[in-house]
């Protein structure tokens, strides 16, 4: 006669035992319970002439109170990871409005291609220009920029350098220096946008700058304006 961690009697009756058990737990996974209740089997079921040493019923009351504890742990952990995916969702809700810097201004030209950008400008621009600088921070072209109102711009680079030639495929940066409307000069880049909004996909924050949602945690400094 073989009897289960419930105290049930395998044999004719086992289809509905396992049913049950399935029930019960489905994944067929063993907490600290279910050992609890195997060990009280094992002491009810040994044989009086040849008792369980007692040696082996400490060390398996050890080994069940370290799986509590491990349990415990691993509760804590969860707990604890809910609370700190909460924290970063209300951060991330709190920067709407200020400026995120993702700390790059750079652009990847493919062989063949345009590049479609957007820079943000704070102050409404009267006159200004867009300035594409290779690795070396040379400047390879420069775009003019008329009357703009304040906010986030789009432009494209088709490419191409001052004398006209299509330069290498690769990467480079976008930097613009501007005229504000009380004549004062300002500078602006690629990388510096103001938070729009914020989405929560996955258990991860994205931030909304310019037409772009980007993930939180790649932005390098969030500042009011």
């Amino acid at each position: 006669m073989a009897i289960d961690a419930y105290g049930n009697t395998l044999g004719a009756s086992s289809t509905t035992t396992t049913a049950a058990t399935s029930t019960v737990n489905p994944n067929s996974v063993l907490g600290k319970d279910d050992f609890l209740k195997l060990l009280l089997l094992e002491l009810k079921y040994q044989d009086p002439t040849a008792p369980m040493d007692s040696e082996k019923i400490l060390t398996q009351t050890s080994q069940l109170a370290t799986l509590e504890s491990t349990e415990n742990t691993n509760k804590a952990l969860e707990t604890l990871a809910a609370s700190l995916t909460t924290s970063m969702q209300y951060s991330g809700i709190s920067a709407i409005g200020k400026v995120a810097d993702t700390g790059s201004n750079a652009v990847i030209l493919e062989k063949g291609k345009k590049v479609d950008f957007e820079l943000y400008y704070p102050d409404n621009v009267t006159t200004g220009k867009i300035n594409i600088l290779d690795k070396n921070g040379k400047i390879l072209k420069t775009m003019d920029v008329g009357a703009t109102d304040a906010g986030v711009a789009k432009y494209t680079w088709d490419g191409t350098n001052t004398a006209g030639s299509t330069v290498d495929a690769g990467i480079y940066y976008v930097e613009s220096t501007y005229t504000k409307s009380d004549n004062t000069t300002a500078t602006t880049r690629i990388g510096r946008y103001p938070i729009e909004s914020i989405k929560f996909d996955s258990g991860k924050t994205y931030a909304k700058l310019g037409s772009s949602y980007v993930d939180f945690s790649t932005i390098k400094e969030v500042t009011g304006n």
